[in-house]
């Protein structure tokens, strides 16, 4: 992945939504997605569901990502994003060098600096004063968790939030150097983090945001001087694929039924092939070449295979 634009080829990936799921339906949609020739899959780093009902059933992110290590053999693997208060980042750092391990070097570690107040709050979790509180706290982990993945011996400077003191990872990951991606929007403090910390960065929006959003970041890169390619663009759509638009609106809802949230109003390109391809050209034309396409459950297979097979063809 680069930060250029071009027309193709365009990187796929499937963000699997962790609610309302089981194992084996995650596990299915995972091998499915594998087939159909997708780079990457993601879940979700939550503790309770985020839309609808937040106790409805939820997968742990981690654990579900080494059980997908076991489970697939190419595929990319990581979470959109690894919420920053939940873990200790040596934790982090450790629970990724694992499994990277188990995967065979196909690991990514996505992290951002969380937002969802109620599921800290239930779990006895710090959640921070402020968003820049948690902004301070990532800084402080990613520059860790360089350190850490590196086999480097990591004290923490004084007066943080963490108090590393000599720590030492063994074993590292696979390929020397594990993808580090962050996730979020904030013009002047996250895409900062992003342009001097980040291998990959994930956002949200639409065409028109997204692309002011890199534009902000490629000013972070080079008032720092970094090379605008060095920091992959990847951005997370939602769409449901039918032959008629009418079809595929109508399933769009009934999986937002299904999951509980059927009140819940989101973006989503629900319509034939033609018209999915014209929305992720619209991206692919603002330097997003890695396109992620998030599913709720039941993952619909017949998006996950037409993606690739009917829609891609056409970008």
């Amino acid at each position: 992945m680069s930060g250029s634009t071009r027309a193709a080829p365009v990187d796929l990936g499937i963000h699997l939504w962790a609610q309302g799921t089981t194992w084996p339906e995650v596990r299915e949609a995972a091998l499915r997605a594998e087939a159909a020739g997708y780079r990457y899959i993601w879940t979700w780093d939550h503790l309770y569901a985020i839309f609808g009902n937040p106790r409805q059933p939820e997968l742990e992110g981690w654990t579900t990502l080494a059980a997908l290590a076991e489970a697939t053999s190419s595929v990319h693997l990581g979470l959109l994003v690894t919420a920053n208060p939940f873990r200790n980042p040596g934790v982090v750092a450790k629970m990724a060098a694992t499994v990277d391990g188990v995967s065979g070097g196909r690991a990514i570690l996505g992290i951002g600096s969380a937002w969802n107040e109620l599921e800290h709050h239930a779990h006895g979790l710090e959640f921070g004063s402020s968003p820049g509180q948690r902004l301070r706290w990532l800084e402080e982990s990613v520059v860790a968790i360089r350190a850490l993945l590196a086999g480097e011996a990591y004290t923490s400077p004084p007066g943080g939030h963490y108090a590393f003191r000599k720590a030492v990872h063994a074993p590292g990951p696979v390929r020397g150097r594990l993808p580090l991606l962050i996730g979020g929007g904030g013009e002047r403090r996250t895409l900062r983090i992003v342009a001097e910390h980040a291998d990959l960065w994930n956002v949200m929006g639409t065409p028109g945001e997204v692309r002011h959003k890199a534009a902000v970041l490629d000013e972070h890169c080079r008032s720092i001087g970094r090379p605008l390619g060095e920091v992959g663009r990847t951005v997370t759509i939602r769409v449901l694929i039918r032959d008629r638009a009418r079809d595929a609106a109508d399933r769009w809802r009934e999986l937002m039924a299904i999951n509980d949230a059927a009140g819940v109003d989101l973006d989503v390109a629900a319509g034939t092939p033609t018209d999915v391809a014209d929305y992720i050209r619209a991206y692919v034309a603002g330097g997003f070449d890695t396109i992620i396409v998030e599913l709720p459950a039941p993952y619909d297979a017949e998006t996950i295979e037409r993606l690739p097979a009917d829609v891609l063809p056409l970008v």
